[in-house]
């Protein structure tokens, strides 16, 4: 099976290949009130996976707000970080 890309086709393959478990995941999540902080989400509180966001217990989230998922001990995706922008702003 080929490696995931992206934040989206990392949490199907844990989703539905054998062995694999939402469960003994975590997600680690940009939250907007902490900007640069990600706060860790567990796996097992995801209910659906849809083609923008992904819904939990408690919320909808987008997938670009993802930079790390790690499972059974290892890192399954991680964001490349941004370089900053060197274009002037008027």
């Amino acid at each position: 099976m080929p490696r995931p890309r992206t934040a989206r086709e990392t949490l199907n393959a844990l989703r539905w290949a054998p062995g694999n478990s939402l469960a003994d995941t975590t997600l680690f999540v940009i939250d907007r009130t902490r900007p640069g902080e990600a706060h860790p989400q567990d796996g097992s509180t995801i209910r659906s996976l849809g083609r923008r966001t992904f819904e939990t217990v408690s919320t909808t989230i987008p997938y670009y707000k993802i930079v790390r998922i790690e499972s059974q001990g290892r890192v399954r995706f991680l964001r490349p970080e941004r370089k900053p922008s060197t274009r002037k702003v008027r």
